[in-house]
């Protein structure tokens, strides 16, 4: 298993991250680029996978000898295995590759009142997954989840632990990691890098919930070629990430994307940042139970009990959240005339019955347009599990690229 102490990589490398998008990408073949290559190859392996040298070759336009040296260096790295020889009729035998089904990483998903945690591999595949009841007392809760830790290292001990990717929602300083902003929890007077590596061992990478869903969506492939996309995460609160040209956007500090906690109504409810009106107050989950619990009888503790009444029927239920679609839809108005997507992705817990919602959304984003057509709208799935991905790729791609900057310096010393 990887320890902190055996690897330990430094923050101007470790958030060096690059994307590649196998629908748009373009191969490089000067010596600046070599770790673009090396990105091309890792992702078609992991697309492809099983496949040999000569299709890696192929697919990439790379030339075959370019094509070996990568492999050799992500082989000796662990993050490539070779399998199974192919002998054709003609010709000489394929050796097939694929990623490392031994590295894992563990996934980490922190909310307001539970943290979940997750094992997976390079695949994206989850070997295990649980919920850890969290508390007030925040070092009580990291003792808690480093047990936990230590437990599912123990059960899945044949298995090389990359490290722990951590989301939230809150802010992250891209630098430090430190919390910067998270207004629905209580972490941002907390060395929570620190304290989990403490009780793990492990190298730790955190970010923000939405960033981490937007990476999932790029690890998997499933932008389908869009390079200006935002992805708005609707949970306890409000948050967006953002993609630019193909690259993640987090701004100077790393507070990009935190329309959530813009004013739209100054004389609306008061926002835990402290502000009046404030967008995730009218379009959060918060928003539509504080709405059905203030106008029906019926109190619901939760969201999952909301959105169940609405598939019962329950007038004053699809009400509530039929108001949160409007109230999303017309915020959306601040990211397409700040930013004007082609794609805004929408995660959370109202997409568990989008078919119903998602329709308003769309309604409200199409008249809130200054010109010209809106951006797609689309659902991006199941919030819990796109967190868990996106905390184990965001972990992965951070420390793909501080392998890749390793062996480039020792190269050359």
């Amino acid at each position: 298993m990887s320890s902190l102490k055996s690897r330990k990589p430094n923050a101007r490398q470790t958030h060096g991250v690059r994307q590649i998008d196998l629908a748009s990408f373009q191969p490089a073949s000067s010596e600046m680029a070599r770790d673009i290559n090396r990105d091309i190859i890792l992702e078609l392996i992991r697309f492809k996978q099983p496949l040999a040298r000569a299709d890696l070759s192929r697919f990439s336009g790379l030339r075959p000898s370019t094509v070996s040296a990568i492999v050799e260096q992500l082989i000796q790295e662990n993050w490539v295995q070779e399998g199974a020889v192919i002998k054709p009729a003609r010709g000489r035998p394929s050796t097939m590759l694929s990623v490392n089904s031994d590295k894992v990483t563990l996934a980490l998903d922190l909310r307001p009142d539970r943290a979940i945690l997750a094992v997976a591999d390079l695949s994206g595949r989850f070997l295990s997954r649980e919920t850890i009841t969290t508390s007030s007392d925040l070092k009580k809760t990291v003792a808690q989840i480093g047990k936990r830790m230590r437990a599912l290292r123990d059960e899945h001990s044949t298995k090389s632990f990359e490290g722990i990717g951590v989301s939230l929602p809150g802010r992250v300083q891209p630098a430090t990691q430190r919390v910067l902003l998270a207004p629905n929890m209580h972490w941002h007077e907390f060395d929570l890098k620190k304290a989990l590596e403490d009780v793990s061992g492990l190298q730790v990478e955190i970010d923000n919930d939405a960033n981490v869903c937007l990476i999932s969506e790029l690890w998997f492939g499933r932008l389908q070629g869009a390079r200006d996309v935002v992805l708005v995460a609707v949970a306890e609160g409000v948050g967006a990430a953002i993609l630019t040209g193909g690259h993640m956007h987090s701004g100077y500090n790393g507070m990009a994307g935190e329309f959530g906690h813009v004013s739209i109504d100054p004389n609306g409810p008061l926002c835990q940042c402290g502000q009046k009106g404030c967008w995730e107050m009218v379009a959060s989950s918060r928003a539509a139970i504080r709405s059905f619990n203030e106008t029906s009888r019926r109190k619901v503790k939760d969201i999952y009990e909301l959105l169940q009444l609405s598939e019962e029927g329950d007038e004053s239920a699809i009400e509530a959240l039929t108001e949160q679609a409007r109230a999303l839809g017309r915020g959306l108005r601040l990211i397409t005339t700040s930013i004007s997507p082609e794609l805004i992705l929408v995660v959370g817990d109202i997409t568990a019955s989008w078919d119903r919602f998602g329709p308003v959304v769309a309604q409200e984003l199409a008249a809130s347009m200054l010109a010209g057509p809106p951006p797609l709208l689309r659902a991006a799935g199941d919030a819990e599990l796109a967190r868990l991905s996106g905390s184990a790729a965001m972990l992965m791609q951070r420390h793909v690229s501080y392998h890749r900057s390793t062996h480039d310096a020792s190269r050359r010393s």
